[in-house]
């Protein structure tokens, strides 16, 4: 079958230094683990962290500081949130499935 993820978020999004913000990820079943990653302009992937539907995570030891994941099982809606964000932190935000 096919599998879909769909990322909802604003074509780009301005935050101060202690704004905090929300971006969602929307899952086609209701059974899955989503990976959060980011790259910033002319820089490689980054691996940010998971989030699986039971609700276990895993956030990249970098960035524990800075995000956390949140999940709506009822609209299969995984978030992650973020906070502090500095400069360095411009990328593009991306979310993906691991294949079952």
């Amino acid at each position: 079958g096919v599998f879909c993820v769909e990322l909802t978020q604003p074509p780009s999004l301005v935050v101060k230094p202690q704004e905090s913000f929300s971006i969602s990820c929307r899952i086609s079943e209701s059974s899955y683990c989503i990976n959060w990653i980011r790259q910033p302009a002319g820089k490689a992937l980054e691996w940010l962290g998971v989030l699986c539907d039971g609700g276990g995570t895993d956030i990249k030891d970098s960035v524990k500081n800075k995000i956390s994941f949140t999940q709506d099982t009822s609209k299969n809606t995984v978030f992650l949130q973020g906070k502090n964000f500095q400069t360095e932190d411009t990328a593009v935000y991306y979310c993906a499935t691991e294949s079952q």
